[in-house]
């Protein structure tokens, strides 16, 4: 298989060389003659020494050779399976997967060496770096952060930081689909939808919070899909992820950049953060800004445009559960030397809700991993002593883990004025399809 492979990769780029022009689809051509007629071969020489292979077998290399050399080789057929949520990676013998409806499984190899391994990271990087094509992996740069080709998110780090290539692959499976959808998959019932769908026609700021893995990138894909067409929105992303230039028409989607050999402005590493690109964003005339994800220091950029814009930025932030929320900000805050005080008050006054997605894996137990908002909510001026005044428009009640309505938010003429039926939030009932089936509690 190695000298197959080898072959092909070869003979595909002597095709390249001599037609620099030669297009993504025409290189797919190319490679699958190429396969077929070197399988083929492979075949008719095993079948003259007597051992023949059947037709499995054959279509079995075709389809792994052409992996390799357009796919992601080896880890493809995970990423072809609906099941499997991430790919854990520690180095070329020990490769795990997490699945949607089982425990954490280990598999086999996706390469046969270390030095194996680190090539076909360093490869996907050259085949899926986009527009940041200095996306290299090496001694001098040992991290690397990609979006596959099937929208996966993956984060590598290699030697000299860790002893053997490592990764992390987080799959996204739910890239095109919308707030209906979330229902479907039990993300929302349909009050939530709407109040969500709501929050954003009325140009509400909105922080979407959860822990690791939870859903945040995939609501909030969903939830500005709820954007009208005409209005032109920038998102910001460390690696493209909410594709919204692909749905909505006036998207001008920026992506950062890891440190390479150039100069960017005062920046000799040639880097480009989060907090780099807001700047220019706000000079683009836009009407919101997304900001896929806040980690660090750049929450005060977020903070800044969500206090001084229009209204109708969104972001999302990594937090463990809903109570931490306004000490996770404080606390990114002072990354750029914002005292907790002043991170409170900026958080009053940019934000206008707050939507918890919560994470019950039950996995290790029998049953599954469950995803759902449970809390949506509202920042309701200063409160007493520094964080913000609250008030939960949707909750858990009556051991059912999962938000409903609780109560009509300050801002109801806002949403009355984008049609929202407040009376929806009244009687403290959701409208989720059917019971939660836990394993541990009450919704079986």
């Amino acid at each position: 298989m190695a000298k197959l492979k080898a072959r092909i990769a070869t003979q595909l780029q002597e095709i390249i060389k001599a037609n620099p022009k030669i297009s993504e689809a025409d290189q797919r051509q190319y490679g699958r003659k190429l396969i077929n007629d070197a399988v083929g071969r492979w075949s008719t020489e095993g079948a003259a020494r007597g051992v023949a292979q059947n037709e499995a077998v054959y279509s079995a290399y075709v389809e792994a050779l052409y992996d390799a050399q357009f796919r992601h080789g080896r880890l493809q057929p995970y990423l072809n399976d609906p099941n499997v949520e991430n790919i854990l990676i520690n180095g070329y013998k020990d490769v795990w997967v997490d699945f949607a409806d089982r425990p954490r499984q280990q598999v086999p190899p996706i390469a046969d060496s270390d030095e194996e391994l680190m090539r076909f990271f360093q490869n996907l990087g050259q085949r899926y770096g986009g527009n940041n094509a200095e996306r290299e992996l090496s001694n001098a740069n040992p991290m690397l952060a990609l979006r596959l080709g099937d929208g996966s998110r993956m984060q590598a780090v290699v030697p000299p930081i860790t002893p053997a290539p490592y990764a992390t692959i987080r799959r996204h499976l739910v890239k095109d689909l919308g707030l209906n959808d979330m229902i479907r998959l039990g993300t929302l019932d349909p009050i939530l939808a709407t109040f969500l769908a709501s929050l954003v026609k009325a140009r509400k700021n909105i922080l979407i919070c959860g822990d690791q893995g939870a859903g945040k990138t995939s609501l909030l894909r969903a939830m500005a899909r709820e954007i009208n067409d005409g209005e032109r929105v920038a998102t910001i992303e460390t690696e493209y992820e909410l594709y919204l230039h692909e749905f909505l028409p006036q998207v001008v989607p920026m992506e950062t950049r890891q440190a390479n050999a150039e100069r960017v402005g005062e920046k000799s590493d040639g880097s480009i953060s989060v907090g780099d690109l807001i700047p220019a964003a706000l000079r683009m005339t836009l009407s919101r800004m997304i900001v896929g994800e806040v980690r660090s220091d750049e929450i005060v950029y977020m903070l800044r445009v969500m206090t001084s814009g229009s209204g109708g930025s969104m972001s999302t932030m990594h937090v463990r559960r809903p109570e931490m929320i306004w000490d996770r900000i404080a606390e990114l805050c002072a990354e750029s030397g914002v005292p907790a005080d002043l991170a409170y008050r900026l958080a009053t006054n940019a934000i206008d809700f707050v939507v918890f997605v919560t994470l019950l894996d039950e996995t290790l137990i029998g049953g599954r991993r469950h995803r759902f908002v449970s809390h949506v909510v509202e920042v309701a001026g200063r409160g007493e002593g520094s964080a913000p005044a609250t008030n939960t428009i949707f909750g858990p009640r009556n051991g059912d883990p999962r938000g409903v309505p609780l109560m009509r938010p300050a801002c109801a003429d806002d949403l009355r004025r984008v049609n929202f039926n407040l009376s929806h939030l009244d009687g403290g009932h959701g409208a989720w399809m059917q019971p939660l089936k836990l394993v541990v509690g009450s919704q079986r």
